[in-house]
């Protein structure tokens, strides 16, 4: 590897602090740097050198390495975030959010799900991760075990690690679609066991939890005594019937102990206005709302009053026909990945993530022993920014890289032909 890959690399794994006069948290210790954002930094500084500069004959690097959608809020939303600021409605909203949001939250489980959500029990908060924090600081403390699917989004294990629990991580392979099932989770549970965290559909993986085997995690979990938190934050962007399915709809038996997680980031496409919600147990609600009084106040009430909109029918319109080209993408690229060599032992049935396995391409005597410095190759090389495994959890890091196809078509099809001709 060049100097120009090395730099950025050698930054990235070694991430040391900064010596300092006082005392870090010892918290610190149980939380890993967020390696994709470690990764989309020497991304960057590739993509400044000569070789993606268009003007001098390069490439421009292509991001196929971070979540977030190619496209932006609809434009009813972008109006009424106008309209907001036009009236000058940017005060503090309750802790729990605008009561027409909630109802407006509230209605669309109804519509699409068919649902019969209380808004009472609706939290909007600033952005899902927000919503992560409140419910594992409510929940959880020193000495608790929370069980994990292994691979999973790195943040949700720190969420849990930040309120002081452990996140007890679950290898879950191919065959079980990247997820936990019921026996592992059975197999797992010990006496510090509160509960599980999982995401449906998954990031990195893009696979859902088949609602029977849900239902089965959370008879259990509710047997025990725990709690089942479910990041949903990818639920709207479901390909296929047999999943997309709300753990929401489990019904009465398990109602007080299943909590719902979601975003208006990826759906709506509204990533940096930091706006998500949660549906809780009535009994979580005011202690819930106590936190957020604290640590948050209230959500952004801009992107409250602009989040209104995304129930429109136009808004909705335009969101399910970005979700059917996120599903043409998939079709295009799952394909396209396996002709090169690529193995992707389960098709995505939602979100916008390929979970790949790159092992044809590694060899312990290479510039490529794994995944990590596979992705920082093709970094330097196709000027392609993938994520490696590394992040995910360990059970196949070092043969897995997270592909996000939520660029555009064209971006897909030149990354597809420049990785082609490097791996050749």
């Amino acid at each position: 590897m060049n100097a120009g890959a090395a730099a950025p690399l050698a930054a990235a794994q070694a991430a040391a602090p900064v010596a300092t006069h006082f005392k870090t948290a010892g918290r610190l210790d149980h939380i890993d740097p967020f390696w994709v954002m470690e990764c989309a930094k020497a991304a960057q500084d590739i993509a400044r050198s000569p070789a993606c500069d268009p003007a001098q004959g390069g490439e421009p690097m292509l991001y196929l390495n971070i979540g977030e959608p190619d496209f932006t809020a609809p434009a009813p939303v972008l109006r009424a975030a106008q309209a907001c600021l036009a009236a000058g409605h940017t005060q503090y909203t309750a802790a729990t959010g605008l009561p027409a949001l909630r109802q407006r939250i509230a209605a669309w489980y109804g519509s699409r799900y068919g649902l019969d959500v209380d808004p009472a029990r609706i939290v909007v908060t600033a952005g899902a991760s927000a919503a992560l924090q409140l419910i594992c600081l409510a929940l959880f403390e020193p000495g608790d075990d929370v069980l994990m699917p292994d691979p999973s989004y790195p943040c949700n294990r720190h969420f849990v690690a930040a309120a002081g629990a452990r996140a007890q991580l679950l290898p879950a392979g191919a065959g079980q679609r990247f997820q936990p099932s019921a026996a592992s989770v059975a197999a797992a549970w010990g006496p510090a066991t509160r509960g599980v965290l999982l995401a449906s559909p998954s990031n990195p993986t893009g696979t859902s939890i088949a609602p029977d085997e849900m239902a089965r995690i959370a008879a259990l979990v509710h047997a025990r005594g725990g709690v089942t938190l479910v990041d949903e934050i990818y639920l709207g962007l479901s390909f296929d019937a047999a999943f997309g399915h709300s753990a929401l709809a489990l019904g009465p038996a398990v109602d007080d102990s299943i909590i719902s997680i979601n975003s208006f980031s990826k759906y709506f496409c509204m990533t940096g206005w930091r706006l998500g919600w949660m549906v809780l147990p009535p009994a979580l609600v005011a202690p819930v709302e106590k936190l957020a009084q604290n640590l948050f106040i209230c959500p952004s009430s801009i992107a409250q009053h602009a989040a209104l909109a995304c129930f429109d029918e136009e808004s909705i319109a335009v969101c399910e026909a970005r979700r059917v080209e996120f599903r043409r993408r998939r079709d295009f690229i799952v394909p396209a990945l396996q002709a090169i060599g690529f193995d992707v032992p389960v098709v995505p049935d939602g979100a916008f993530y390929v979970w790949a396995d790159c092992s044809r391409f590694l060899r312990a005597d290479s510039a490529m022993p794994t995944s990590w410095e596979f992705s920082f190759e093709m970094m330097r090389r196709a000027h392609v920014a993938l994520t490696p495994g590394r992040d995910f959890g360990p059970a196949a890091a070092s043969r897995f890289v997270r592909l996000s196809f939520a660029s555009s078509m064209d971006s897909l099809e030149q990354a597809v032909q420049r990785l082609a001709r490097e791996l050749a």
